[in-house]
């Protein structure tokens, strides 16, 4: 049995994901095809994801279900989160990347640490984390829109 909520969101996901190699590759002229496992960056596959299981809960179960409550309020949390709370770690741990190694390099200066076997490797902070609102946006349009094109063609 098709089930086409689950189907489209899993499609907008990995549509959302592999969209962003181009996009990114557009705009810098620089391949990076580990886009496509990351998060962050144009469209936002959270909110394809969740738009996507929204709307195809909405067909199958209609807009006045007790399921497409759920999803459309569960979608709203989502897209939130992405455009503001991951959003601001990401500018956060960019500030903080930086904060290191400039402290690194103070003490490799101060101390001539670069003559010595360092004790300990430091990870950096992944910066891309959350969306700009106009990705969520483009996320969730993508969502939408797939789920239609499914629906229509299955």
């Amino acid at each position: 049995m098709f089930n086409l909520p689950l189907v489209a969101a899993l499609i907008a996901i990995m549509l959302a994901q592999i969209i962003k190699i181009p996009i990114q590759f557009f705009i810098t002229k620089e391949l990076n095809l580990n886009l496509a496992f990351s998060t962050g960056g144009m469209p936002s596959s959270h909110s394809a994801a969740v738009c996507a299981l929204t709307t195809g809960v909405g067909i199958v179960d209609g807009i006045t279900s007790m399921t497409f409550a759920v999803s459309f309020v569960f979608s709203i949390i989502i897209m939130f989160d992405a455009s503001g709370v991951r959003r601001q770690a990401g500018e956060q741990a960019i500030v903080i990347n930086q904060l290191l190694k400039d402290f690194q390099y103070f003490v490799d200066e101060a101390k001539q640490w670069n003559k010595k076997e360092k004790f300990m490797k430091q990870e950096e902070l992944k910066e891309l984390l959350g969306h700009q609102p106009i990705e969520v946006f483009f996320g969730g349009l993508s969502g939408v829109g797939i789920t239609f094109l499914l629906y229509f063609l299955l």
